[in-house]
């Protein structure tokens, strides 16, 4: 069976829309659906139906402020669990320290460079994978002292580097920045500046090798 090229995973329609608009017969596009659970169950099925050469996770972020600006673009150098572990006392465990293994994924080296050579203006950093979007400067303020590396947080790209892990199938994430991480404010997201900086993103990826 030939490969095709690149599997992109967006958790909503809307996402992969813009994508197919520039990507066409380039890419795979699917929505799979918002959070982990729903993304590593959609691109593991999207996986077992057809070969793929690498699997990336797309879609739109909010950016830590002074760590990634809004209408900018994020590569993730790793995927981070943020919320995957356990409360305590003397505050997070995450289940590194509960001996339950990692929350962390790596990206594909070769993935992300190719990715870093077309896109030289995006910012790199951790993106973390949350169940529960930030909506306060305390969750923020956490968050950012936590992960010093992380630049965005969005709701998918653990459970899909988790599915190509399970598959053996290379992983990289890509993110736009729509809003900053902080008190919530929907009215204050800018969403055409996101979809604006995905589209421009897009051509990126059918380069991949």
């Amino acid at each position: 069976m030939t490969p095709y090229p690149i599997l992109v995973v967006t958790a909503v329609d809307a996402e992969a829309e813009a994508l197919r608009a520039v990507l066409a017969d380039a890419a795979v596009v699917e929505a799979v659906g918002v959070g982990p659970a729903a993304a590593a169950a959609g691109t593991a099925r999207l996986l077992a139906r057809s070969d793929y050469r690498a699997v990336l996770s797309v879609g739109i972020a909010g950016g830590f402020p002074g760590r990634a600006d809004v209408g900018g673009t994020v590569l993730a150098t790793r995927t981070v669990a943020a919320d995957l572990g356990a409360e305590s006392p003397g505050g997070f465990l995450p289940i590194e320290e509960l001996g339950f293994g990692s929350s962390t994924l790596e990206t594909d080296p070769a993935l992300f460079k190719a990715l870093q050579a077309a896109l030289p203006h995006a910012v790199t950093g951790d993106v973390l994978t949350l169940s529960t979007v930030t909506g306060t400067a305390e969750t923020a303020a956490r968050l950012a002292a936590r992960f010093p590396q992380a630049v965005a947080e969005a709701m998918e790209g653990h459970g899909v580097a988790t599915a190509a892990a399970g598959a053996g199938v290379p992983f990289a994430e890509l993110r736009s920045i729509s809003n900053p991480i902080g008190p919530r404010n929907r009215a204050a997201w800018r969403l055409a500046d996101a979809f604006a900086a995905l589209r421009a993103a897009a051509p990126a990826l059918a380069q991949l090798p």
